[in-house]
């Protein structure tokens, strides 16, 4: 089932997700959900926050940019197939140069900004079986992953950009959190009138 997106504003866009069991109410149903929700609206990543829950839930699914023109062979290789539920993720180690992506969020839509982040991060986490993992990543995979990251504890990607750049972009932010915007997939605004 497709879920409504989130829109910018939202209190649980702020919060810091909650640990959850295994016996998670309707787990499994949630993440085929997830993913729904996020391939309907052409995301790589969607995190539980995103989705109205505060949990530590986020799935990923790379390959559409295993297509991009801008990436090697070898990282092209690294994307393709790369598909994953995280589950009580703790991010151990970002290491590695810092490198700047233009990067936007199904929560903020029509909104892409440059944003630095490490090469390489080592990620502890639960697959959708509980069975726990402990995996290192690098390029756009770990860009992915440390994006839906953000979302579970509770920071989004405008948190990382310039004062100046934040400035730039407030009237889209309150346009957003007043439902005036029009992405292709179904967004539950903050602020709409008759909300």
């Amino acid at each position: 089932m497709i879920l409504p997106i989130v829109g910018y504003g939202d209190p649980v866009l702020r919060k810091v997700g909650e640990n959850i069991s295994e016996d998670y109410t309707n787990l499994k149903e949630l993440i085929q959900n997830m993913y729904e929700t996020m391939y309907n609206a052409y995301g790589v990543g969607l995190a539980a926050p995103q989705i109205g829950l505060a949990i530590r839930l986020f799935v990923v699914d790379t390959d559409p940019f295993s297509d991009s023109d801008d990436i090697s062979k070898e990282e092209a290789e690294t994307l393709k197939g790369f598909k994953k539920v995280f589950i009580n993720a703790k991010i151990l180690k970002e290491e590695g140069t810092m490198w700047s992506f233009n990067e936007g969020c199904l929560s903020i839509p029509d909104v892409r900004e440059d944003v630095s982040r490490n090469e390489k991060i080592t990620i502890e986490y639960y697959d959708e079986n509980f069975k726990k993992h402990t995996e290192e990543y690098d390029g756009l995979r770990a860009r992915v992953i440390q994006h839906e990251y953000d979302h579970i504890e509770g920071i989004l990607f405008i948190d990382k950009i310039s004062s100046l750049r934040k400035t730039l972009i407030k009237k889209k932010l309150n346009n957003i959190m007043e439902g005036k915007c029009s992405p292709d997939y179904r967004m539950k605004y903050y602020n709409k009138k008759g909300r």
